[in-house]
């Protein structure tokens, strides 16, 4: 066994478990604790102050540089109290990571602790060092961050974070969070004109997140002894454990008390920082979990998930684990994705994907429902683009994850609603009385039954009042996923608006148009609606037929962020210019090449340096004691054969190292990023990398345990 596998696995054997205590019993005593929160910010600043803040806050007015100061002013001094010495203006470059420069408070001239208003809202990192796609050269290097006053102010680590956009000298954005800004002011003012055909008083729709992220955990020793996991988050290699998820005992098992209190960790440090984290669990591979927030505002939702995934990374150190993003970290086992469950919130409180008893609402109900299967007929591609990844190609399709065929659930229910309204134009909602499941056990209260079933393999599923977008990554920024979706809900709103305005004006009936063109969108978007199984080849075939984009990798998905249509549906409604869309394009390819090359260049290093190795000592082993089975008479053609087995997966494996390396420099010289991604995808990745894992994971099966170099699943995924 080598020295690091086995190293490793003495520490682990060695660690201990220390309990975590929360600073009170009540969560309520110390959530968002840590925040600048609305009511602090009441009790710090003037009232007139306040009341500009608000206003910048819920309608998205400017704050003058005057209530800035008052604002830098009030936030210093509450850090300070709380002992910080630092801010930083906190960010998401397209890095797919945080981003955060930390300046200190103190002024060395003046001999005081200083925050100006120019500094909360603007500083000046730099946009040639970040991914701008060709927007900045490294001569061209001003970019700039500016606060964003809608997402809260927070301490993390003793310094204070201003949650802020990043955008360029000449004004593109760089980041995640600006995109996402524009588009859910886009749907705001497209569903607020709809839902103001249903309730006049409606002023403003808000979009709603909650994000369950899933993640793996292993033990920080074992995770640094695997340098594939070290440096690109999967295991190019690993032989499937005798047992791994077959037995469906982890899911929702009992948490094993090492992870159990680095949960109980992050959450709290995730309660003071105001995330409202409410769910944990085991999820279904071994060593993987899950946790869920309750819904926000979609914009502080996304901050919260890419601090909640910081801060669980740092939490997890304290107790000697690491964090797995990646959304295939273990072959054969279930991978990870980021559940979004989406929903839009109108001013008057109504959840326009709530079912109602009320008439009325039940037909602003079936409008937003329908305009959604609508917008994802439409935007498939778009849509599909939206979670493109190295990572995610490795998860979809899979048989535990959504395809990569966009289609949408809506369940047995609510499809013979639309089929009654298409058909007949009657609309008819059950949603009054409860519904009851009888188990025929007296001891058990009965269950009330929603109106739709669950279909996990959906990529797009609605499940009560709300559509649950399943096939986001769980490494993938949510910002993303939510711009692409929020732009074609507005886009789809603002077609639909215009059609019944126009239907209206002509003399028709306001009702009777709605029903009308709901018929209309219910018959054109009926081939994107799937109620079965979705992991099956049956569905593959069926979505074809139905016309369906299936596009199963990344460098061909992204095509769909650059036709023309995407194109003028971004600068319509001011979310991205064609330079922008051009630029992350570009970005993204280049991100996927990238960690493509990474991959290979583990693959080619691991199996030459350490695997080969191995198994060249182990067929030593076997060849003295062939030759000292020979010395005394004996049968050795059982030797022989391993022996042979053993030199075939090392022929194979040195002649596919050497051919994959030779393809690669053919592919680097290659010029246009889209040529050269689609070639580390085709030539690379699905010409190599199956088979030299393939006969890596026989070597494992052949080799003596002591022999053998690399920890295994079965020591990565069940020792904790």
């Amino acid at each position: 066994m080598s020295n690091q596998r086995q190293r490793a696995l003495n520490i682990v054997q060695q660690r201990t478990t220390d309990r975590v205590f929360a600073p009170s019993d009540k969560i309520s005593d110390f959530f968002a604790d840590e925040v600048f929160t609305m009511e602090k910010m009441k009790a710090t600043l003037a009232p007139d102050t306040f009341k500009k803040v608000e206003s910048a806050i819920k309608k998205g007015k400017k704050i003058d540089v005057e209530t800035a100061n008052e604002v830098a002013s009030a936030v210093k001094t509450w850090a300070i109290s709380k002992g910080t010495t630092h801010y930083t203006h906190w960010f998401q470059p397209l890095t797919g990571a945080t981003a955060e420069k930390h300046d200190s408070f103190f002024d060395a001239h003046k001999k005081v602790e200083v925050l100006k208003g120019s500094e909360l809202i603007q500083q000046e990192p730099d946009a040639s060092s970040f991914p701008n796609g060709g927007i900045r050269s490294t001569f061209e290097a001003r970019g700039y961050t500016a606060w964003d006053p809608s997402s809260p102010i927070f301490i993390w680590g003793r310094t204070l974070c201003i949650p802020t956009i990043f955008v360029s000298y000449t004004g593109e954005a760089l980041d995640y969070k600006a995109p996402l800004l524009k588009a859910v002011e886009a749907v705001d003012k497209a569903a607020t004109k709809v839902c103001q055909l249903f309730d006049r008083n409606v002023n403003r729709v808000s979009a709603s997140l909650g994000c369950e992220q899933e993640y793996f955990v292993v033990d920080r020793a074992l995770y640094n002894a695997r340098p594939d996991l070290v440096m690109a988050g999967r295991t190019v290699f690993g032989r499937h454990p005798a047992r791994g998820q077959q037995l469906d005992d982890h899911y929702f098992g009992a948490i094993p008390s090492r992870v159990y209190n680095f949960m109980k960790d992050f959450e709290i440090e995730c309660l003071k920082l105001g995330i409202p984290v409410s769910t944990r669990h085991n999820e279904v591979a071994p060593a993987q979990f899950e946790v869920a927030p309750i819904f926000e505002d979609i914009n502080v939702a996304t901050d919260h998930n890419s601090l909640m995934m910081d801060v669980m990374n740092r939490v997890a150190e304290r107790h000697d684990l690491a964090i797995l993003f990646h959304e295939k970290p273990f072959a054969g086992l279930n991978g990870s994705g980021k559940h979004n469950n989406w929903s839009l919130i109108a001013s008057n409180g109504v959840n326009v994907f709530q079912p109602s008893s009320s008439a009325r609402e039940n037909l602003q109900f079936l409008t937003f429902l329908v305009n959604t299967v609508m917008a994802i007929h439409k935007n498939a591609g778009l849509l599909r683009a939206s979670i493109a990844s190295a990572g995610n190609d490795h998860r979809l399709g899979a048989n535990e994850a959504p395809p990569a065929i966009m289609s949408v659930f809506l369940g047995s229910d609510l499809t013979a609603v639309l089929d009654e309204l298409e058909n007949n134009g009657n609309i008819k909602v059950d949603k009054g009385d409860n519904m009851y499941m009888k188990l025929g056990i007296d001891k058990i209260p009965q269950i009330i039954l929603d109106n739709t079933d669950r279909n996990r393999t959906s990529p797009f599923a609605f499940t009560g009042n709300k559509f649950e977008f399943r096939a986001v990554g769980s490494n993938q920024n949510v910002a993303e996923p939510m711009t692409v979706l929020n732009l074609i809900m507005a886009k789809q709103l603002k077609e639909f608006y215009k059609v019944v305005s126009d239907r209206i004006n002509k003399g028709e009936d306001k009702k009777i148009a709605i029903v009308n063109v709901l018929r209309e969108y219910i018959k054109a978007s009926k081939g994107v609606r799937f109620e079965g199984d979705g992991y099956s080849q049956e569905w593959a075939d069926e979505a074809e037929q139905r016309g369906l984009p299936n596009v199963k990798d990344t460098p061909r998905a992204l095509d769909a962020y650059i036709t023309d249509d995407a194109k003028s549906t971004f600068e319509e409604f001011g979310v991205m210019s064609a330079i922008e869309l051009e630029a992350r394009n570009e970005i993204q390819l280049e991100n996927y090449i990238l960690k493509i090359q990474i991959e290979a260049r583990l693959i080619s290093e691991i199996a030459m340096a350490q695997v080969v190795p191995a198994a060249v000592q182990y067929q030593n082993k076997l060849m003295q004691n062939a030759r000292g089975l020979a010395e005394f008479g004996l049968d050795n053609s059982h030797i022989k054969s391993i022996l042979e087995k053993v030199n075939a997966q090392i022929v194979t494996i040195q002649n596919n190292v050497q051919a994959m390396n030779d393809v690669r420099g053919e592919i680097n010289n290659l010029e246009h990023s889209r040529d050269k991604a689609i070639g580390y995808c085709d030539k690379i990745k699905g010409a190599y990398f199956d088979v030299i894992r393939d006969a890596v994971d026989r070597l494992e099966g052949i080799l003596d345990d002591e022999s053998w170099p690399l920890l295994k699943y079965r020591e990565m995924l069940f020792l904790r």
